[in-house]
């Protein structure tokens, strides 16, 4: 049944699931099928788009990458091959497979039982990131009680961060009742919550770096597709610091400013698209909650990280971290791991940060170097059992390197905390991670709608300084 089931959901991609979603969610809410079948169409065209933009673009930009690692020397004993291999190992094993179903009927459960206010369900593909997890706890403990309860768990602390960042996400971004969900790429959302007060006080918030306070100063330099331009610029020359003198670098140099500015101008169109799916849901959902003797559910559908990739800040924040960080693996004492794959995810990974700092720059860029840092170590303490897993089913090892990882999946520090309590199998320590669970869970429920709000406010000190 594992194996009838993975063979569907490879065949059947997030372009297929999610319009099925909206298509079910928009009947549930009695809109015609006609609307309802534009909606799902809508999805699933701009998916597609989002999936042709960025799969033509990853090409062009990775080989510079590799180039700009190259020139640096690093030695490093753990390669990062990126989350397409984290999926490939996610899919291959029995208990990741047996995961895929009990996600299916949880987080259902959980969303009809109002214990979350995310749909999650609709990207059904995310599901690796616990699946990974629970793989490697399952091969240290041999415990499938073990496996399965942390990929429980994590999926639990999950859906709370969704829940707490989803209004924040869907205002930012522009996708009415829309949010991310995938865990790694949520989990830096807490710390920006977290530390954003002291950034405050430092001043940052008045610091007038994001796209439209550039266009407002510069004007045709200062818009989306002009900046495209000078960072791929940028990027390409420090791809190539060695051959600046030859025609073919200049050749690779102007083709990823291009392509980098391409990507700052058609992403916003393909949005537009795929936001349209959402209209008549969100319509549908406000007017039920107008008929509703109560107040009506704020409600949010769990879509892929691909929506928010090529916004002019995400972009902009996640190509200027790929420099740092690889500065940052040859700096930091005792780190051993080599990103690289997953260099080309930024953009993924600083979407919480962008959304709570609305769009600004300056503090996603810092709040990226601080956890994606300790990402880094969590990612060097958890390679060798990786590693392990990966050689189970079948994934080759790079020539050069000792171990491999996932810079993207496996570097996050609270995740990493509730797998290494599992790996004790101490029930004191497992324990207490489900105690924070409950007592973040009920805190957050309590104060939901003053949660959000203090998220707006928040917000919005970035945008009464940084607009032109």
């Amino acid at each position: 049944m594992l194996s009838i089931f993975k063979s569907i959901f490879d065949t059947f991609g997030s372009a297929i699931f999610v319009p099925v979603m909206i298509f079910i969610v928009a009947k549930a809410l009695k809109i015609k099928t006609q609307k309802a079948f534009s909606s799902a169409l809508y999805a699933g065209v701009g998916l597609t788009g989002f999936t042709l933009l960025l799969n033509s673009y990853t090409p062009i930009i990775s080989n510079v990458v590799q180039k700009m690692i190259d020139q640096t020397g690093i030695n490093l004993p753990v390669f990062d091959m990126g989350w397409q291999s984290s999926s490939i190992v996610a899919y291959a094993t029995d208990i990741g497979m047996m995961y895929i179903v009990i996600a299916l009927v949880l987080q259902t459960v959980l969303f009809f039982l109002k214990w979350t206010d995310v749909f999650q369900p609709s990207d059904l593909w995310n599901n690796y990131s616990y699946m990974v997890w629970g793989s490697m706890v399952y091969l240290a403990t041999s415990s499938i009680i073990l496996g399965i309860g942390i990929m429980i768990l994590l999926n639990l602390y999950s859906l709370l961060l969704s829940d707490l960042l989803a209004r924040r996400w869907s205002t930012y971004y522009k996708y009415p009742r829309s949010t991310i969900i995938a865990m790694h790429n949520i989990e830096p959302t807490i710390f920006g919550v977290i530390i954003d007060p002291l950034w405050n006080k430092l001043g940052l918030h008045k610091i007038k770096l994001n796209p439209q306070t550039l266009q407002g100063k510069f004007g045709f330099l200062g818009e989306p597709i002009s900046l495209g331009l000078f960072l791929g610029l940028f990027l390409g020359v420090l791809g190539n610091l060695s051959q600046l003198g030859t025609l073919e670098a200049w050749g690779e140099i102007t083709s990823v400013a291009i392509a980098t500015s391409a990507v700052m101008a058609i992403f916003p169109k393909i949005a537009g698209i795929f936001a349209q799916a959402f209209a008549p849901i969100s319509q549908a959902a406000s007017k039920s909650a107008r008929k509703s003797d109560t107040e009506g559910r704020e409600w949010y559908l769990g879509v892929n990280d691909a929506t928010g990739y090529g916004e002019p800040a995400t972009l902009i924040s996640g190509i200027i971290l790929i420099p740092i960080m690889v500065a940052m693996a040859m700096i930091l004492p005792g780190n051993k791991t080599l990103p690289i794959i997953d260099l080309l995810a930024l953009p993924y990974m600083v979407q919480g940060l962008i959304a709570t700092s609305n769009g600004n720059i300056v503090k996603t860029v810092l709040n990226g170097v601080i956890w994606f840092s300790l990402g880094l170590y969590m990612c060097s303490w958890t390679a060798p059992l990786f590693t392990e897993i990966a050689g189970t089913v079948g994934v080759t090892l790079p020539a050069g390197a000792l171990m491999i990882t996932s810079f993207n999946i496996l570097g996050k520090p609270l995740v990493g905390l509730v797998f290494f309590a599992f790996l004790t199998k101490n029930p004191l320590w497992i324990g207490l991670t489900i105690g924070v669970y409950l007592i973040a869970y009920f805190v957050f429920r309590k104060n939901k709608e003053s949660i959000r709000d203090y998220l707006d406010r928040a917000a919005e000190k970035n945008e009464v300084f940084q607009e032109a």
